[in-house]
């Protein structure tokens, strides 16, 4: 399986992305994955077309993108896009759009196509906190999903999708209030390595409930 897998630059004041620096410390192959690593742009046009093009490029089998939320306390693994842009803070070529379709005319939503429950069982299994989430927000990180996904449903038919989001790195998080959560971007980088290893299996999805009630 060839995986194209993204990360994206520092946004909102920060000096890093912990999404980037742990995707590009993943080793080249992952199990059955072939890894490709791609730095998005946290721009809502710039990424739609960096991913575009290393799709266009790559041809790759699968496509995981990953985002910082900072936070969030734990890894999650997200399950639903959707066909809307919605920014409380500039993006980071100024952008601010609200209430507009990612897609004019395009689905309200899709879901995620890798093994979205399978991905969550192995990097608990790994040692490490993660959950489903039912929302990748309105921002940078919803339009790369789903793009993605929209890609795959219009352009390249048999290529999955997904998106994990990720807590602040350790360094982050030192001049933020103490309660503010974390994870070491080890943590980070082994989340998504056992994360891949599930995707990478190409095997339907658990038939687990894992649902929430909020």
């Amino acid at each position: 399986m060839k995986l194209l897998t993204t990360g994206f630059a520092p946004f909102g004041g920060e000096r890093i992305n912990p999404a980037w620096e742990a995707v590009r410390r993943l080793p080249d192959r992952l199990g059955e994955a072939e890894l490709i690593k791609a730095e998005m742009p946290t721009s809502f046009a710039g990424c739609a077309a960096a991913l575009e093009e290393a799709c266009r490029l790559w041809r790759p089998d699968g496509v995981l993108c990953v985002g910082q939320a900072g936070g969030r306390a734990c890894v999650t693994v997200e399950r639903v896009a959707i066909n809307l842009a919605e920014a409380s803070i500039p993006d980071n070529d100024g952008a601010k759009p609200v209430d507009q379709p990612l897609v004019p005319g395009g689905p309200a939503a899709y879901f995620a196509t890798l093994p979205v429950k399978a991905m969550v069982r192995r990097v608990r299994e790994a040692g490490i906190p993660c959950q489903i989430s039912y929302t990748a927000g309105t921002y940078v990180c919803n339009c790369l999903m789903y793009r993605a996904l929209h890609l795959a449903a219009e352009v390249y038919p048999g290529m999955r999708a997904g998106f994990i989001h990720v807590p602040y790195a350790l360094r982050q998080a030192a001049d933020k209030p103490g309660s503010t959560p974390s994870m070491s971007l080890e943590a980070i980088t082994a989340a998504l390595a056992a994360a891949i290893e599930a995707a990478a299996l190409g095997q339907e999805d658990l038939g687990t409930g894992m649902g929430t009630t909020h």
